[in-house]
């Protein structure tokens, strides 16, 4: 009875550490999925897996007590989240306010977008930029590429407008006698959501020849990644395009075109990038089951190759 008494103790201490590693295993994947939700651009993709691959190496440094590489892999580690920090500040303060907010459920869901742009708009677009260019009248569009910008990241929001895309209207809106024209034009989907946004400008030291509204796109996209600025100068009416804080110029239509078609993507690549919670978690399932019964397997093939 009392050896029984100690085999039980023996196992139930084998059976609580299992279950915290599994459950340790389960909740950083439950956390990469969150972060793969949050970033959901898989241009930033590669940046969030190498940063996953340093943080398995500093453990896996740890359990097999190399003190000298875990240290230097832990500074990695340290270094390269606050980088992330710095860089995808949007998407964290996103992750943030639906924690304090208690929106767990939205923490697992992917964001899509409402409305992709079609080949239509941007037909419409590149045709508005083309007159503009050509009568040298200056002009600044935000396009978003991926989820909706959140408006505390412009100095001034503009003037609410809610119109479909259209050539004219991008055309009267930056005519040098209507209000508007001096700010930016933000269009999300096939829709003008507002005019005469005031962006913040970039730090950056820029040439001479780049005026407020190149540097106003260049500020704008330096801060949030989920967009690209198209920019028309009023003294050369030359066509400029800034993403990430870099500005392409000058451009031609064709080149005008091609660009927004590549960098303009549609809803679909969002949700390859993070699945549904039900399907990721149907995966992770499979993948273990099969692992664990060719774990089990191995001790009776062996077995069996001995007789």
């Amino acid at each position: 009875m009392t050896d029984w008494w100690k085999q039980w103790l023996t196992n139930l201490g084998w059976s609580q550490s299992l279950l915290l590693e599994t459950l340790d295993i389960v909740l950083v994947l439950a956390l990469t999925y969150i972060i793969l939700v949050i970033i959901s651009e898989r241009r930033t993709l590669w940046m969030v897996r190498g940063f996953i691959i340093l943080m398995l190496a500093s453990a896996l440094s740890n359990k097999l007590g190399l003190p000298l590489l875990n240290f230097v892999l832990e500074k990695l580690v340290i270094g390269c989240a606050v980088a992330m920090a710095v860089a995808l500040q949007s998407e964290f303060r996103r992750f943030l306010e639906q924690l304090g907010r208690g929106e767990f459920r939205q923490l697992f869901q992917p964001d899509r977008l409402a409305i992709p742009k079609s080949d239509s708009v941007i037909d419409e677009i590149v045709e508005a930029v083309k007159e503009l260019s050509k009568n040298r009248i200056g002009a600044l569009l935000i396009l978003e590429t991926t989820s909706p910008i959140d408006e505390r990241d412009f100095s001034v929001p503009g003037v609410k407008l809610n119109a479909e895309v259209s050539k004219e209207l991008i055309q009267t809106i930056f005519q040098p006698k209507t209000l508007l024209h001096d700010g930016a034009t933000l269009i999300r989907g096939s829709r003008i959501v507002s005019s005469g946004i005031i962006l913040p400008l970039s730090g950056r030291t820029a040439s001479r020849q780049l005026g407020t509204r190149h540097r106003a796109a260049m500020g704008i996209t330096e801060r949030v990644e989920n967009c690209i600025c198209v920019v028309v100068s009023e003294e050369t009416g030359s066509i400029s395009l800034a993403e990430r804080g870099t500005l392409n110029r000058p451009l031609t239509i064709r080149k005008l075109k091609e660009s927004l078609e590549a960098l303009v993507s549609p809803s679909v690549d969002r949700e390859a990038v993070a699945p549904g919670l039900l399907s990721f978690v149907r995966q992770i399932s499979g993948k273990t089951l099969a692992l664990v019964s060719r774990l089990l397997r191995l001790p009776s093939t062996a077995s069996r190759d001995k007789k």
